[in-house]
């Protein structure tokens, strides 16, 4: 019911379950467990401070104990049933476990391997990498993922807080990827 709750931005609920918890005797660092995983699975990149501001609260409760320490556990309760919620990293991790499970031996492009001998180098590792930092745009066009699976889309970021701007920052890398060149912007 707690971890429900903050799923369903609902914080008087995720704080009576999370009180009931408490009283009935639950030790917190199963409800800091279930609040850790909650920020990862269902607040993810949507605010990406939820996650740290979980392990900080987990945190504080080792340094303070109770009953001071149930004062972070609220406080981070409160944040993540009203931080705005996305599973887009979920459904990303499991699309590129399927992708590495169906291509298991899909080689690392030559440009990307490093070339830390004269073999390696004469083999063409690491031949016609691009620096992205040293690129206008700090952004190279080049591709990082083997044949196989070129062009895939692992990460969808979803519409609600931080990943607008991610999905913003993804778009404008895609152009460029589809226009073959970096821009000074």
């Amino acid at each position: 019911a707690y971890h429900k709750s903050l799923r369903g931005s609902d914080p008087q609920a995720a704080l009576y379950w999370m009180a009931r918890m408490i009283e009935g005797g639950e030790d917190p660092m199963t409800i800091f467990r279930r609040a850790i995983a909650m920020a990862a699975e269902d607040v993810g990149l949507a605010d990406p401070q939820a996650l740290p501001l979980a392990v900080a609260a987990r945190e504080a409760w080792h340094q303070l104990g109770a009953p001071e320490g149930y004062l972070p556990l609220a406080e981070m309760t409160i944040y993540l049933a009203t931080a705005p919620k996305s599973n887009s990293v979920v459904l990303a991790l499991g699309a590129a476990r399927e992708a590495a499970r169906a291509h298991p031996g899909a080689p690392v492009p030559l440009h990307l391997r490093n070339a830390p001998t004269a073999l390696m180098k004469t083999l063409g590792y690491g031949t016609a990498y691009q620096y992205p930092h040293d690129l206008p745009g700090g952004f190279a066009v080049q591709d990082y993922l083997p044949e196989e699976v070129r062009g895939a889309r692992f990460y969808q970021p979803g519409d609600r807080g931080f990943e607008r701007k991610v999905a913003e920052r993804l778009a404008w890398w895609q152009e460029r990827r589809d226009a073959g060149a970096v821009t000074e912007d």
